[in-house]
């Protein structure tokens, strides 16, 4: 510590506007210590931070706090760090040690001192004993200005509220992205926010939201399409024969596998048995073809009347119960009613995918009142029609689609995401979508829960405070090093605001996000017990109405 500058080399002119034009520029307020390739250490002087406090510019006037950023001159360049980490370094308590990671350069203009044409990266260290300097408004208009190229702005780089935030959309969408957060922190609200922003940039987009609680219908009324099971109509032979396991097969072990053998005959018989199946000369089990669940029955029927002994019979009755059961269960009914049999993919495929998208291009899945024992079999099938349409009109003019899945560690869990049909298809999604221009977008409160390979696979992570230990760990593996500093300050993020890195931003960066007008926030309000529970009367009605209802199953 004896090689500190003593107070005289940090002393500041007074200066009513730091950093405006015709006015002193602030002085130095500390010194580089030490120089490493990532991180790098700062020693500030206590004494000149203070005497910034009452600066006019609010930037200025936070310098030196965890989160904020500083910057040093290497010849005729500016160098942007963000702080990490304080801590106080001599007994005295006038000199304080920061930990600092370099975000990148800009140049400096001559006349001024000001910093401009900011770019991500360092082209030369600044050596020991440089000197240090708070960054000012104007300073961050530079670093935080869109580039041009398209993008949306969802709200204000913190501390500032006039500097916007821009994502950029075919960095971000290019390679997935991924926003998470603990329950309460606004996540829906800034979902709905980030994709009203995209709609309004592209009218005649193509995004496909699967919603699992109803709450984003209401966000999307007039912007959207919105389906559910009394108008989704998905046509059960849509699925792939891996799916096709999922719902009629109820074995498991062996038995399973011998079940599954049986399911695969019959039901290339009942494909074949129809128009279209009659007119593909090598046809597959998993080609979506039309058929009859009643031709598949007559088929396992008459299968199983062939067996000789009453034991073999076992798996074909196994089958054609559970075909029978799901063919007069009316909660299935969007999926497995008779009406379905006809040839209506290109109908289907036209209303979900949005193409065309008639000036509302994001559809909105409200999987809510689908029978939970199916519902990753609704989502495996959206999700992979959507990638299978990518890969089968690879020789058409490009429709890029966006596929926005909320609640993601429901369907692909850690450690089993290829467990299931659905945590298999979104895997592939992530890993290979962006070349056949499917981009997946992932909204979690549980990151930890998330399969580790999904979310290494977001180019660009949208992190929201996060309560526990585990998920901000989680989240610190997935982030590039230069965000560590932003990290750190996960826990401490007031609701509706955010940390943003990755390829979809030229730097990590702490946002405020916009509100939203009520008619454009989702269904996700948190119950005021204190006022509910004042209101009284009608409690029989209420029971009376939910129980007919709950005993109609939604119908």
């Amino acid at each position: 510590m004896s090689e500190m500058p003593g107070p005289d080399a940090f002393l500041r002119a007074p200066s009513p506007t730091s950093g405006s034009v015709g006015m002193v520029p602030p002085a130095p307020i500390g010194v580089v210590f030490a120089i490493a390739g990532s991180s790098s250490r700062v020693l500030f002087d206590r004494a000149s931070i203070g005497a910034l406090c009452d600066d006019r510019d609010p930037v200025v006037a936070a310098a030196g706090q965890v989160g904020g950023q500083v910057k040093m001159r290497v010849g005729t360049t500016w160098l942007v760090a963000n702080i990490r980490s304080l801590k106080l370094e001599d007994n005295a308590g006038t000199c304080i040690a920061a930990d600092i990671d370099f975000l990148g350069e800009g140049d400096e203009e001559r006349l001024t001192g000001k910093l401009y044409r900011f770019r991500r990266g360092v082209t030369r260290y600044p050596m020991p004993g440089a000197e240090v300097y708070p960054i000012t408004t104007s300073d961050l208009q530079q670093v935080y200005a869109a580039e041009d190229r398209a993008n949306i702005t969802v709200g204000t780089v913190y501390p500032t509220n006039d500097i916007p935030a821009a994502l950029y959309v075919d960095a971000m969408l290019g390679k997935h992205f991924a926003l998470v957060g603990s329950t309460g922190t606004g996540k829906s609200t800034s979902a709905a926010l980030i994709l009203h922003r995209i709609c309004e940039l592209a009218p005649q987009g193509h995004i496909v939201m699967i919603d699992p609680h109803g709450e984003y219908a209401a966000a999307f009324k007039s912007n959207g399409a919105l389906y559910d099971v009394s108008n989704l109509q998905m046509p059960y032979w849509l699925m792939n024969f891996e799916e096709h396991c999922e719902v009629f097969l109820t074995s498991s072990g062996s038995a399973r596998q011998f079940d599954a053998d049986i399911l695969a005959k019959c039901l290339l018989a009942a494909k074949a048995k129809s128009r279209l199946g009659q007119e593909i000369a090598k046809l597959t089990v998993d080609a979506p073809i039309p058929y009859l669940l009643s031709d598949l029955t007559t088929i396992i029927s008459a299968e199983m009347g062939k067996m000789d002994r009453a034991g073999d019979t076992a798996p074909y009755l196994r089958l054609k119960t559970k075909i029978d059961e799901i063919k007069a269960d009316p909660r299935y009914g969007f999926m497995f009613s008779g009406m379905l049999v006809a040839d209506t993919m290109a109908s289907f495929l036209s209303r979900i995918f949005r193409l065309p998208g008639d000036g509302k291009p994001i559809s909105i899945i409200d999987v809510s009142g689908v029978p939970s024992d199916i519902t990753s079999v609704v989502v495996a099938v959206l999700s992979r029609m959507t990638f299978d349409f990518a890969i089968w009109s690879r020789n058409e003019p490009q429709r890029p689609i966006l596929l926005v899945c909320e609640e993601a560690h429901r369907y692909i869990p850690a450690g089993q995401e290829t467990s299931s049909a659905v945590g298999r298809i979104l895997g592939r999604i992530a890993k290979e979508g962006r070349k056949y221009g499917v981009s997946l977008g992932l909204i979690t409160q549980r990151p930890s829960d998330l399969a580790e390979g999904v979310l290494s696979q977001c180019g660009t992570i949208i992190a929201m405070r996060l309560n526990n230990d585990r998920d901000q760990a989680f989240v610190r593996a997935a982030m590039p090093e230069g965000a560590r500093g932003f990290l750190d300050s996960i826990p401490a993020l007031r609701n509706r605001e955010c940390i943003i890195c990755g390829e979809g931003v030229t730097i990590p960066i702490r946002v405020s996000f916009d509100g939203l007008e009520e008619s454009k926030r989702p269904a996700s309000g948190d119950p005021l017990f204190s006022e509910l529970w004042r209101d009284v009367g009608g409690e029989d009605q209420i029971i009376g109405r939910t129980i007919q209802r709950w005993r109609a199953q939604g119908k």
